[in-house]
């Protein structure tokens, strides 16, 4: 089945994002303050209103707001950014795609109709991007920011957290009226997890002697099965696709994330890398059949050892190399997540290769850097102080994260260790086909069982093939958070050509690469295609008109 594609009245687009910054509506001057006067409205708009506790998502109320949505929207398109720095024209392009995003979700995705994920509260550990992978409520409880036993001031925020679970999945029976089948059952478990991860929080210290606290989390239990419950019936009836289509894809990634590509594009990209990372993996093998094969870590000592010595070459090999700026918060967010020795029998795709050598994935662990400076070194600016709305970071943040792997890994990384570099190539492989299936299944022309099958039997040396949790949950995010799956290849590229014009405009200089990661990072974590505008003053989405 295919979704009609849907020319949006409100935002008046012809087919392509980049030609619709033009001719919208009369222009007033304004300033870039104004700007951000009116970013801050539309953030304050953006957050529901609550209904007996927990964030209203119900029709009626989403039908009420909309026009004052589009009294926003308005005001957004008679601003006249002529003249104004490149700098400040990326941000006004970034509240134009946040609203973008929140009448694609109003009109398309509909988390709240389709998704029952979505109403997943408890979120037990901190994502390695700015925000949560995929749609995600308003009143979500953060646990890994509690300390237990919980101090007062804590336990009140804590038990309106914990107190809005119920009235929430009392909602969601309401609002959950959409038809996407494998979109339904595939969130049923993430629900059913809450239910364990209440059961984890009633035994932490000073919850079972407050009757304040472990009544509400009983309560908030007892209702989460009930939803599990309801949800597991449900679903016998649900019968629909759960992709949005090839056009609607499109028009999300292109106005929404701004990434300046087409499905089919991606479809090519990804294809393409797929082919060269087995083929770069068997052109390796070949080049290192003389050399010992990797020796996994096989206790706790052998695997801390390896830990420890790959933290120490990371971090020495990006700092004498000059690739970036080390700074001091890079070793203790990169020790936070050094990992721990796991059996081989209960190893999963990432901590296979990590036993090898854990650099490949502390390369991709880039992400904790950028965590950490959001935290210690917040943006300037406010449009990108914040991590941006509708996982539009998405490009950026796992897209650097990918890139960096095979980046590090040319300018350097593993002289030591060639048959690392192996690891790497399989990394890109696996990512690759996981990426490529989520685009056959967002179209609808593959199931997501299907598309694990490319996830799975694509990625090199079965070891995709260890873990169907692992494998579900991938293909579950990438259904539930149209793009993100390809986003890791797709930002790659984006990034290599940024890469690319930028040494370019710097040919005649010694290879700029520190110059390039520095700024990126200054750039803040937005779409890609916006930081090759800034770095460069090449637009791409100018160039594709």
């Amino acid at each position: 089945m295919k979704f009609k594609f849907l020319l949006f009245p409100s935002l008046i687009f012809i087919s392509m994002f980049f030609a619709s910054f033009e001719g919208w509506a009369a222009k007033n001057e304004a300033s870039y303050d104004d700007l951000v006067q009116l970013f801050s409205k539309w953030r304050e708009f953006e957050v529901p209103p609550f209904l007996l506790g927990a964030p209203d998502y119900t029709k009626a109320t989403f039908d009420e707001r909309y026009a004052k949505f589009l009294e926003l929207q308005a005001e957004l398109l008679k601003i006249d950014t002529t003249g104004w720095s490149i700098e400040n024209q990326v941000d006004y392009r970034i509240v134009w795609a946040e609203m973008n995003g929140y009448d694609f979700n109003y009109r398309i995705l509909k988390p709240w109709e389709r998704d029952p994920a979505f109403y997943k509260t408890i979120w037990m550990e901190r994502s390695d991007v700015p925000a949560h992978e995929g749609p995600t409520h308003h009143g979500v409880l953060e646990f890994w920011q509690y300390s237990f036993p919980l101090e007062e001031s804590a336990k009140a925020k804590f038990l309106k957290e914990i107190k809005g679970i119920k009235p929430l999945n009392d909602q969601a029976k309401i609002n959950l009226v959409g038809n996407a089948k494998e979109l339904w059952a595939a969130g049923i478990p993430s629900i059913q997890e809450q239910i364990k991860d209440l059961e984890y929080i009633l035994e932490q210290e000073g919850v079972k002697e407050d009757d304040q606290l472990k009544n509400a989390i009983i309560e908030a239990k007892n209702s989460t099965s009930e939803f599990v419950n309801w949800l597991i019936a449900e679903g016998k009836t649900k019968t629909g696709p759960s992709g949005i289509g090839k056009e609607n894809y499109t028009w999300y990634i292109q106005n929404v994330h701004l990434i300046p590509l087409t499905w089919e594009d991606e479809v090519m990209i990804l294809k393409r890398e797929l082919a060269r990372a087995w083929a770069s993996l068997k052109l390796e093998e070949q080049r290192n059949r003389a050399l010992p094969k990797l020796e996994d870590a096989k206790s706790v000592e052998e695997f801390d050892a390896m830990a420890e010595k790959s933290i120490k070459s990371l971090l020495t090999f990006l700092d004498e190399k000059e690739i970036v700026t080390v700074k001091d918060y890079f070793e203790p967010a990169l020790r936070e997540h050094k990992g721990s020795f796991i059996p081989k029998e209960k190893r999963n795709f990432f901590t296979i290769g990590m036993h090898f050598d854990p650099r490949p994935l502390y390369s991709h662990f880039y992400h904790w850097f950028e965590l950490a400076r959001m935290d210690l070194e917040p943006h300037e600016k406010l449009i990108r102080r914040n991590p941006l709305l509708y996982n539009i970071w998405d490009s950026r943040n796992e897209g650097t994260a990918t890139a960096v792997e095979e980046i590090f890994m040319d300018a350097g990384l593993y002289e030591d260790s060639p048959r690392s570099r192996e690891i790497v190539y399989i990394m890109i492989a696996q990512r690759a086909a996981r990426g490529l299936g989520s685009l056959y299944a967002q179209a609808n022309e593959m199931t997501m069982v299907e598309a694990g099958g490319i996830h799975s039997n694509y990625t090199p040396r079965g070891w995709m093939k260890t873990e169907k949790e692992l494998l579900l949950f991938e293909q579950h995010l990438y259904m539930r958070q149209p793009g993100y799956g390809s986003s890791y290849i797709t930002g790659k590229y984006l990034l290599e050509q940024a890469m690319a014009d930028y040494t370019r405009l710097h040919e005649n200089e010694e290879f700029p690469l520190k110059e390039f990661f520095d700024q990126l990072n200054s750039i803040g974590s937005i779409p890609v295609s916006l930081s090759h505008w800034q770095m460069t003053g090449i637009d791409q989405q100018k160039i594709m008109k």
